[in-house]
This record gives structure tokens, C-alpha cells and sequence, in this order.
């Protein structure tokens, strides 16, 4: 993975995709040889142009983006990822790139990174809840939820919170890295790259507590080294913030744990009660009205006593009931907060059943 900060000029067909993208409000743009350019917008698909691309338009599009020293993996290992930067109509974007192969001809889809960092109001990520996360001394709150569900955009939220706030030295290990934070008064902040600055998250994350961080953010934990890390940087006094790739709270708890030898799990459990702090779950739901952006529905897990005691025993099917009677807490299950969109008209009443842990109850 690289990070090109200034990339050889694109070709103008590229920068007119891009740029047709961006006017479009999209979130992502897809180059594919055999479809027309087509980008996401509000979850949904579009083409942008009639005629499917040849392999030799994918193949030279990817070429015009893609850094030099990355083609070689492109041709041997066909996969790269990289951050790009570029000036689309007098205005510098950022982008984040995944290259790969399909059926001997290459592809790619670009992720489109908002020119700043969203209020909590353009993402429909409460900002109370987003002051109480921001405001916890130490502790890991893990957010959830699959590819494209806004985990990054919800964790740079409170990022921008903590930094405007001042007093902080925050640590981000990113892969690649989406926004970019600026230090505000009394704050210092480092953004790393895994594969720039840094060799992995681990290693970012061993490294970092040794640079007097008070919060560190970590971009996934996907393996058992990241999470003992983040565990004991948890434990240790730091605020950390990561992501995983699950369902739902409970499935976090799981996944977690599961990332270690079966005799390790007791202990790891027993630190997850003692140093989570809170774990969200979110998904982007089509908007009730077209052209609107998706609605982010949460289901939003704090750590009280019935958390822990399930933590500790093992018994993680309880984690539900804990949510369901955690109201005064805090918390809220996935149903709730689908009603809740439903009755200010955000998303369709058979949107809200779709997604529904319990589409039957769901009113």
C-alpha cells in the first residue's frame, strides 16, 4: 500500500469520471472492463456512461491512478490498495483505491472521501452519544457493521471532537488513511499508514504507547496480536477506538474473543469486562425518499453490569436482553432504532421489517 501525495496527472477521462462522481454525491465509483463507469449513490448503483469499458480502457484508467512502484503488484500479486489525492476542478480530493483482477482483465473501486469532516447532523450519528463516547478516559469502543456502513466517518467524528477540544495526544493507525485531521490548540496528533509509516496495526499500536498517547485509534483489529494490543492499551489507561466486521454488539464480543486459543478465552473475556467500554453496530439504510442520503440505523451496547456478567460467563446470547433493558443506560437495540427512523419518515416501514432482528414484532 502507498499513499500518493503527487500521483503523475491523470488522464482526462479519468478525472471526468471522477469528477462526475463527485457532482453526482457519490460514494463510490466502480471501473470494471465489460460494464459501463458506474458509481453508488445513496447505497443504490448508476451507470455514468452507456458503453461497457474495453479491458484496455479498465487496464489504462487503473494505469493513469495507480503509483509506479504498485504495478508490479498489480501484475503479480493482482491486488493493491492505495490513497490518492488529486485536484478535481480546483478543489484537492482525496480517494481511497482498491485495484484487483477479474476474469484476466483488472478493475477497480475508488472510495470517495468527503472534502471535510462531517458534522454529526449530515451523518445522523447523535451527538450526545458521540459526547459520551468522546468523553470516556480510557477504555475500547468498537464500532461494527460490514464494508461501507460509515464506521470510519462515525470514529473520525469523535476524533474531530476530542482534537477541538483540546489537552489530547491522539494516535491514528489507518489503512489508508481517509481523513485528515488538523492539530487544534493544546492537541497533537499523528496519523499513520500501514504499509507507509507503519508495518501493521500491531505494530502501530505496540509503537504508539510508547509516544504518550491518550487516545489511539486503530483502523480494524483483524488478528490476535492487534486486539491483546488494543485490549492492553485499553486497560492501560488509553482511550482506544477500533472497528470490526460483524453484525451486531454481541458479535463483536464473539469475534473477539474467538481470535484467541480456546484456554486464553476465560482471561480474554474478564479484560472485555473490565476495559470495553461500549460497542456500536451500524448499518446505512436506503432513504424513504429518493435522491436522500441512507439513514444510519445504530444499535449502541454500553458496558453495564448484565454486559459484564455475560462477558465474564460466557453466556453472550444475553447481550440482547441486556440492550433491550439497558434503555436508562443508554442503550439501544437495532428495532428501536429502525422504529424511530420509520416514524420520522427517514426509511419505509418495509425497510425497517427487512433489517429487523425481529421483523414480526417490528411495528
Amino acid at each position: 500500500m502507498t499513499t500518493v501525495a503527487d500521483a503523475p496527472p491523470i488522464g482526462l477521462d479519468a478525472d471526468q469520471l471522477l469528477a462526475e462522481a463527485i457532482a453526482r454525491d457519490a460514494s463510490d465509483l466502480h471501473i470494471l472492463a465489460g460494464n459501463p463507469a458506474t458509481c453508488r449513490i445513496h447505497g443504490r448503483l448508476h451507470t455514468i456512461g452507456a458503453d461497457p469499458l474495453s479491458p484496455s480502457e479498465a487496464e489504462d484508467f487503473i494505469r493513469g491512478i495507480c503509483p509506479a512502484e504498485l504495478l508490479p503488484n498489480v501484475h503479480e500479486i493482482r491486488d493493491a490498495d492505495f490513497s490518492l489525492q488529486r485536484d478535481i476542478r480546483g478543489m484537492r480530493r482525496r480517494f481511497r483505491v482498491n485495484v484487483f483482477r477479474s476474469r484476466r482483465t483488472f478493475g477497480c473501486s475508488i472510495r470517495i472521501i468527503p472534502e471535510q469532516i462531517p458534522t454529526f447532523e449530515w451523518a445522523g450519528f447523535p451527538r450526545g452519544l458521540g459526547v459520551r463516547l468522546a468523553e470516556f478516559r480510557n477504555g475500547l469502543v468498537l464500532f461494527t457493521g460490514v464494508t461501507g456502513s460509515g464506521k470510519s466517518t462515525s470514529m473520525a467524528l469523535l476524533i474531530n471532537l476530542i482534537n477541538e477540544a483540546g489537552g489530547s495526544r491522539i494516535i491514528t493507525i489507518e489503512e489508508p488513511i481517509e481523513y485528515v485531521f488538523e492539530p487544534c490548540t493544546d492537541t497533537i496528533i499523528s496519523q499513520r499508514e500501514v504499509g507507509i509509516d507503519v508495518a501493521s496495526f500491531a505494530n502501530g499500536l505496540k509503537y504508539g504507547l510508547r509516544q504518550d498517547p491518550d487516545v489511539i485509534l486503530v483502523g480494524e483489529i483483524r488478528d490476535r496480536e492487534t486486539a491483546q494490543l488494543a485490549l492492553s492499551a485499553a486497560e492501560t489507561g488509553h482511550l482506544v477506538f477500533s472497528t470490526m466486521h460483524t453484525r451486531d454488539a454481541k458479535g463483536a464480543i464473539t469475534r473477539l474473543t474467538d481470535m484467541f486459543p480456546q484456554d486464553a478465552q476465560p482471561t480474554i473475556r474478564t479484560q472485555l469486562a473490565m476495559s470495553l467500554r461500549a460497542v456500536l453496530s451500524q448499518h446505512l439504510l436506503s432513504a424513504a425518499r429518493q435522491g436522500e442520503r441512507r439513514a444510519l440505523a445504530l444499535e449502541v451496547m454500553f458496558n453495564n453490569l448484565p454486559v459484564a456478567s455475560a462477558m465474564r460467563s460466557g453466556r453472550i446470547e444475553s447481550i440482547d436482553d441486556a440492550i433491550l433493558g439497558g434503555k436508562t443506560d443508554g442503550m439501544m437495540s437495532l428495532d428501536e432504532s429502525l422504529r424511530q427512523l420509520v416514524q420520522i419518515g427517514r426509511i419505509t416501514q418495509e425497510t425497517g421489517r427487512r433489517y429487523a432482528n425481529d421483523p414480526k414484532r417490528f411495528g
